[in-house]
Order: structure tokens, then sequence, then C-alpha cells
């Protein structure tokens, strides 16, 4: 498929979505999401990819947040509705069966910032800079800034970037843990297609359980989340990897997964 405001590739069981609109920065309009939705609900569909790498186009910018000029013209009841359509959009990054790696060059503020935030990884260059500005028009984050930046990084920590709206660079991003690495420019996307490529060598039922025990999990009381975690362990035992994998340890040789 084509899209007008993003590159999707495949090559080797790793997509790549690369959210080009570099004149405006790779901001958030209402194409884009459009865009994404539909790219998305494609990527789970594919068994032939196994992760999915999101970066942004033109050197400059992941996503720096909502197109400003399709904001001004919001009011309340559709500023509940397109808060909620991007908050569904991204629930299904997070818990999409195949983890989604952020490649993150440039600015990620606001939407940018909360898109880069659903994702599995978050693989930063040394000139990335984050933030969520939104206060600072008014506003607060309304794509899950607010719920997922203090379940990354703390309360306080979350609170100082949301009440100030100020960027932060990737060393202050890596120290608080909003991103997973911080690698040089020129090694961002040979970072992240290394990472892609150990992923999508595993077990892909195995990958897709760990990641829906891990996003549902954390929003249940330890009880429930165990309770999770063994309904997946249990399932997995039953499958033909589980059984692949045991025998290919102990005759000490590399297993060959079939996703069953």
């Amino acid at each position: 498929m084509t899209y007008e405001t993003l590159r999707l590739t495949v090559e080797e069981r790793v997509a790549t979505v690369t959210l080009n609109r570099p004149k405006a920065l790779n901001a958030l309009n209402a194409a884009m999401l459009h865009d994404l939705e539909g790219a998305f609900a494609t990527l789970a569909e594919d068994s032939a990819v196994r992760v999915v790498l999101l970066c942004g186009a033109g050197g400059k910018a992941f996503a720096a947040g909502a197109d400003i000029a399709e904001l001004a013209e919001v009011d309340a009841i559709s500023g509940e509705r397109l808060a909620g359509r991007a908050q569904r959009l991204f629930r299904r990054i997070e818990l999409l069966a195949k983890p989604v790696i952020a490649c993150i060059d440039g600015f990620a503020l606001g939407g940018g910032c909360e898109l880069a935030m659903a994702c599995a990884l978050r693989l930063a260059s040394e000139r990335a800079r984050f933030g969520q500005p939104e206060i600072k028009l008014g506003l607060v984050p309304g794509y899950g800034g607010t719920q997922r930046l203090p379940r990354l990084v703390g309360r306080g920590a979350a609170l100082k970037m949301l009440l100030t709206g100020a960027m932060i660079d990737a060393s202050e991003a890596l120290r608080i843990g909003l991103v997973d690495e911080v690698v040089a420019v020129e090694k961002l996307m040979e970072r992240a297609a290394e990472l892609a490529k150990s992923i999508a060598g595993m077990p892909p039922l195995a990958v897709a359980a760990a990641i829906e025990a891990v996003g549902r999990g954390a929003d249940l009381p330890l009880d429930e989340a165990l309770a999770l975690e063994a309904a997946a362990f249990g399932r997995l035992c039953g499958t033909e990897d589980k059984r692949e994998g045991t025998r290919a340890f102990m005759e000490k040789r590399s297993a060959q997964w079939v996703g069953r």
C-alpha cells in the first residue's frame, strides 16, 4: 500500500515505518494518524513481519508534535475525540504482537514523544531532544503523555517535564529512563537493525506473549498480573516452538521456530 505521509518497507522480517512530512518536522496531522492506523493494521496481519522500526524522515525530527494549524481549530468536543483516536492508535502500537522500536533522531516533542513512549523500545541519537510542551499552549498531553511518562520516568521527573514544557537532551532522557539507548547519529539505524534482527530471530509466540504480559500486566494488581503471566507461560508450554526450543537446547543446536 502507498501512504500520503508515511513510507513503509519490509526487508528480512523487519518493517520500517518512516514518518514522512520532513518540511513540517513530521508533525502528526490527521492524515498521518490515518496513515498510521492503516499501516499498523496491515503490519498486525503480516506474519512475515517480526519487528517494526519507526523513524522520522529529514534528519531534524522524529516527530515534532501535533500539527498546530490543525490543533488551533479544535474545540472541546472534537479535542476529546481527537485525543481518544490517537490514544487508541498508540495503544494498538503498544500492544502489537511484534515489538515496535522507535528510532529517534532530532525532535520528539508533544505527540511525537507520546508516540515514541508507546513503542516497545526507544533508541535515540545523541542529537535527539524530548519534551511535552503542551502546557505552553494552555493544554496537557492528550495522546497518553500524562500516563506513560510517569510510568517510564517516575512521578517527579514526569511532572517536571509536563509543568515546565522544557526540552531535555538524549543523555538526560537516558538517565531518567525515557530512552533505552543513546548512540551516535550515524549509528542509529545500524544499531536499530541489529536489535531488530536479534528479536526477529526469537520465537514469535513468546515475543508476543512477553509484550502482552508487560503491556497489560502493568495496569493490574500484582496478583492478577501474576495470573496473566502464568496463563501465558502455560499457553506457550503447549506450543511446537516450546518443544523445539527445549529439544534444541538439549541437542546443543540452533532452534528452528515455526510460530505454532
